[in-house]
């Protein structure tokens, strides 16, 4: 009769592991810097203009390019006002979404890893002041446009890259039937 010795079970790990193993790293320094770049410049931002402008005040006064320190509660142009914790809870799963594309879906070539950077960026420095304020500080004020911030638009800069990129280049099959380009 023979003993089977069993391994301990790591293979639930060993994604984790990989994915910030020094190589993982190398590869993906250019989604790291675009995200913790988008998320610094919206932080720093947001702190300034809290730190400078009264809420509801602008600078100029008048014109159709200011800046203007208001908060939004609800979703983009403050739709859905006062539901912070499901835009929190949304919030998260689509971090979580973008996350799981880029891993399992996405060709990871220089455009997607910038693309999906200013996703994450953009999505994580609004949710940082979803769950430290309780609302989104927005203060970027054209025109007759709901004001926005950093965050929001490195999020539309993100999808229309996004979206460009698949259109344009037809990368729409899942990673594993395409060759990858490797590096970063």
């Amino acid at each position: 009769m023979s003993v089977v010795q069993q391994q301990p079970n790591s293979s639930r790990f060993d994604g984790l592991r990989n994915a910030f193993s020094a190589q993982a790293m190398r590869s993906e320094w250019l989604l790291l810097v675009t995200m913790i770049g988008t998320i610094a410049a919206d932080q720093v931002t947001k702190i300034i203009i809290k730190g400078t402008l009264a809420l509801g005040e602008s600078w100029p006064a008048d014109g159709l390019f200011r800046l203007t320190h208001g908060t939004n509660s609800g979703a983009v142009w403050g739709l859905f006002p006062g539901r912070t914790g499901i835009l929190t809870f949304a919030s998260i799963i689509a971090i979580g979404f973008i996350v799981y594309y880029y891993r399992t879906q996405a060709t990871r070539n220089r455009p997607t890893r910038f693309t999906v950077g200013l996703l994450l960026g953009g999505a994580i420095g609004n949710l940082i002041d979803r769950l430290r304020m309780g609302a989104v500080v927005d203060f970027i004020d054209v025109g007759w446009w709901p004001s926005f911030n950093v965050a929001d638009s490195s999020i539309l800069i993100g999808m229309t890259l996004l979206i460009a990129t698949l259109l344009l280049t037809g990368e729409n099959e899942p990673r594993g039937e395409q060759p990858s380009e490797s590096g970063g």
